[in-house]
């Protein structure tokens, strides 16, 4: 008679994932998303224009109230996109000096999934899906 094979149990816990969908988490984390993404829209010299477009296409108004005044509560979707921003910011943070971590988003890259682009103008273009690319990317160079 065989015997099943159980694993090993692990002492790590894993948390389910942030429900952004929940009201209280928004609130909870919007205030700081917003915060991390001007600092990162700074390190990476992006335009506002650009920032406005990797926030999902926020006008002018909106845009420069958000930036005079983080206390408000995000959107699901802009959560997500500022998570996934963040994700690269820290991945280039790892993989790179911070000079050229700052930088990486405004150069010209020879990977075919940019076409010839930087990797700002692929994600401005490219929205959700496209950062989805590119944090895939930066998490499997840095072997995650």
């Amino acid at each position: 008679m065989t015997q099943a094979l159980k694993y090993p149990t692990t002492r790590y816990r894993v948390e389910p994932p942030v429900d952004f969908a929940a009201r209280n988490e928004r609130e909870r984390l919007s205030g700081a998303a917003l915060k991390a993404f001007f600092n990162m829209m700074a390190h990476w010299k992006a335009r506002d224009e650009d920032a406005r477009a990797l926030l999902g296409g926020v006008s002018n108004g909106p845009f420069y109230e958000m930036k005079r005044t983080p206390e408000r509560v995000l959107d699901a979707d802009r959560l997500t996109r500022i998570s996934y921003l963040i994700g690269i910011f820290k991945a280039l943070r790892i993989l790179h000096s911070d000079d050229l971590a700052d930088e990486w988003v405004r150069l010209p890259n020879r990977n075919p999934v940019f076409g010839g682009q930087t990797p700002l103008a692929y994600m401005v273009r490219g929205g959700l899906p496209a950062m989805q690319t590119v944090r895939r990317l930066l998490d499997a160079r840095r072997g995650a």
